[in-house]
């Protein structure tokens, strides 16, 4: 019996993001939404805004998730008082736009951005939480949430202005 061997994937790396990487970044973030149907139309007018990465990332921290020379997925980290950010606590480090390229979704990138945001806030002064918020229905990403250690605050769940979408807000003590 002739068997050829497989070979493993290449390993998953976080780095910054550089200008190179923001059309990857911008287009994976459209596909992601899309795919997971929490936009029914490219044209809306949240994924023109999340499309911004240069002025995004202007303002905030965005890494990456590489593999093979590829970007993969990306999140953005934020503090509060940043712009960009929508829950964050004075003593929190908040994770916003968590996203894996559809392509090679549940293999692996998601968790290696989530224990590089932890690493990076147990590293942070002046940082003893995580926070982030997700949809109600989000289930896949709040099980990988609670797998790592995160908990929903209910108390500060809200909801989308002019909407009835419901965000959730999970916490990780650090």
């Amino acid at each position: 019996m002739n068997s050829s061997p497989v070979n493993p994937p290449s390993p998953i790396t976080i780095r910054p993001a550089i200008a190179t990487d923001y059309p990857e970044i911008a287009r994976i973030t459209v596909d992601s939404y899309l795919s997971a149907g929490h936009f029914e139309d490219p044209d809306h007018p949240y994924l023109k805004v999340v499309q911004q990465v240069a002025e995004r990332h202007a303002a905030a921290e965005i890494l990456v998730a590489e593999r093979g020379g590829s970007v993969i997925g990306a999140v953005t980290l934020v503090r509060a008082g940043n712009p960009y950010a929508d829950i964050a606590l004075e003593n929190e480090l908040e994770f916003r736009m968590l996203v894996v390229d559809p392509a090679v979704q549940r293999s692996g990138a998601g968790r290696a951005m989530m224990q590089e945001i932890i690493r990076r806030g147990r590293d942070m002064d002046g940082v003893d939480t995580i926070s982030l918020t997700t949809g109600s229905n989000w289930m896949a990403a709040q099980a990988l949430y609670a797998h790592l250690g995160f908990h929903n605050v209910v108390e500060r769940d809200w909801f989308v202005p002019d909407t009835d979408i419901l965000l959730k807000v999970y916490v990780l003590p650090l």
